[in-house]
């Protein structure tokens, strides 16, 4: 199968991500059916996409024709799984991040697509090899993981399960190319993949700071966005959802490391039903609206290295765990979050006596072995 194969995809769930996915595959050219498990879901998903679309034809970025031709022909809402799948070429599953949901809906799709179809999942965090055993074709099932807004942001991560085939990370890679995207190869199917794997023991550093009240979440946002963020983490949580937040931390503390469970101020949080923006609720009050932080309260009770520390330290486990190399880590961190600069270009400006002495003082100060230099950065073969 090449990449000129594909001309029908098909998006399963219109949240959203699943809408954004959608869009960008219709902006490209390609047919779409957009499906979801309620007629309200789909018709909210083309709603959003029509928004999107007349946004980008106000600006220029799209013709007349093109945003006629999506809705004349090219996007097919719809509920049946099987009349959605059963002419695709690509099948791109965005549904709620439930492993066994995902691996029912795989089994049904593996039913209905044609034989060389590909399955993509859009998953953030699970497995790829444990979705593709739901298949009979597990080499044609990888992960295409996008970033939300899908339309705006361009890293996708292209994840080889165990049993993936090089020509169908080949094609998927080549697809990503096509609907102007930026992918980046994931060759272990290893939890969190790289972005949210390289963020991951940052958020465990904050959740100690936010826990032993070294500092409040205003104060740490207020330090981010003034070194050019443009949503601090804490809000950034909010924004995304702390109970997102939360599933993820105990799903890599259960895979990855006991270290990454969910710190204390964010499981009372979920526990209290303050989600975020969706509830009104999070560390912020957002029933007015985003909040306005306050960039005076910038704290001076943490030092930005040390995040980005932790993050060079676990980038530097998947490289050595062969999952990517160190351009691939910087180009999917530079794609996926809008940072300016990736860890491994940061890295090579710091001295691995020094930098292993930061993460062996914050391991020790914090319990967290996770933070435990690795041996690349001991013998300083990242620079």
């Amino acid at each position: 199968m090449r990449v000129e194969d594909i001309r029908k995809v098909a998006v399963l769930g219109a949240g959203d991500m699943g809408h954004g996915i959608a869009e960008v595959a219709l902006l490209a050219g390609y047919t779409v059916y957009l499906r979801d498990i309620k007629q309200e879901f789909v018709d909210r998903g083309v709603q959003r996409i029509d928004e999107s679309l007349k946004k980008l034809l106000q600006k220029g970025k799209v013709s007349q024709d093109l945003y006629d031709r999506i809705h004349r022909e090219l996007l097919r809402p719809c509920l049946d799984l099987q009349e959605a799948v059963q002419e695709a070429d690509l099948v791109i599953e965005a549904i709620p991040e439930v492993l066994e949901l995902k691996k029912e809906t795989f089994a049904e799709v593996d039913r209905f697509a044609p034989a060389h179809a590909l399955l993509a999942s859009n998953t953030s965090t699970m497995k790829i090899t444990e979705i593709a055993k739901a298949t009979r074709r597990p080499e044609k099932v990888l992960g295409l993981h996008y970033f939300n807004p899908a339309v705006l942001m361009k890293l996708v991560e292209v994840i080889r399960g165990e049993k993936t085939s090089e020509e169908t990370m080949q094609v998927a890679y080549d697809f990503c190319l096509k609907t102007n995207k930026v992918p980046v190869r994931v060759e272990k199917d290893v939890p969190g993949f790289i972005v949210n794997r390289v963020q991951a023991p940052a958020g465990v550093l904050l959740g100690c700071i936010l826990d032993e009240g070294i500092a409040q979440p205003e104060e740490i946002d207020a330090l981010m966005r003034k070194l050019g963020m443009p949503m601090g983490p804490c809000e950034l949580m909010d924004y995304t959802g702390l109970d997102i937040n939360y599933h993820a931390r105990l799903y890599f503390a259960e895979t990855v490391h006991p270290d990454f469970a969910p710190p204390r101020v964010v499981v009372e949080k979920v526990k209290a039903g303050q989600l975020g923006k969706k509830t009104g609720k999070g560390f912020y009050d957002w029933s007015q609206g985003r909040p306005e932080i306050d960039l005076s309260k910038a704290t001076d009770k943490l030092d930005p290295m040390d995040l980005l520390a932790v993050q060079i330290n676990e980038a530097t486990k998947l490289i050595e765990m062969e999952v990517c190399g160190p351009e691939d880590i910087d180009t999917a961190i530079v794609n996926g979050t809008g940072n300016t600069v990736g860890p491994m270009a940061v890295a090579k400006g710091q001295d691995p006596v020094d930098l292993a002495a930061r993460l062996d003082r914050l391991a020790d100060r914090f319990g967290k072995e996770i933070f435990r230099p690795t041996k690349m950065i001991r013998e300083g073969r990242y620079r």
